[in-house]
């Protein structure tokens, strides 16, 4: 149990980012798998989807510098940002991507339907469609970070 504590500990601001990650991955993985009847594990190093990986980790990391370093202090500063960028480019740049790409596999869906044999290099794409993120996605996995990182030293108290 030392050893579990050592490790949980190390690094908390680490620690409680991964956990973020880790939760919004594994909420992630449920939803998709309850939506689509069948365990969808790709879901859970995926891009995408309910909530933001990318969101619950970066808030999971502002919450925790702002409990360990304080508010006022230079880190928490930094975090903020990455997490204000971070958040706006996934549901900015990073989900445009993913309608581009929507519209590029209909594209060339009907240009194979018209003409497979002329272009057999086109026969294997498909562009990765869920790339970004909604704003509920992104605002859910805020909650979810969030949450994180209020509760984690809760949970070493409890160990």
């Amino acid at each position: 149990m030392d050893v579990i504590h050592s490790i949980l500990t190390w690094n908390e601001i680490l620690t409680v980012s991964i956990l973020g990650w880790l939760t919004a991955q594994l909420i992630k993985t449920t939803i998709s798998s309850l939506l689509a009847g069948k365990l969808q594990l790709e879901r859970m190093v995926g891009d995408g989807g309910m909530p933001s990986a990318h969101s619950a980790t970066v808030c999971a990391m502002v919450v925790a510098t702002g409990r360990i370093e304080g508010v006022h202090s230079s880190l928490f500063a930094i975090a903020c940002v990455v997490a204000i960028i971070t958040m706006h480019d996934a549901m900015g740049v990073r989900h445009e991507t993913g309608e581009q790409a929507k519209v590029l596999n209909n594209i060339i869906e009907m240009w194979l339907e018209e003409s497979e044999s002329r272009s057999p290099f086109l026969q294997n794409m498909h562009l990765k469609e869920m790339v970004g993120h909604t704003p509920l996605q992104v605002y859910a996995g805020m909650i979810v970070g969030a949450a994180v990182g209020f509760l984690y030293p809760l949970s070493m108290v409890i160990a």
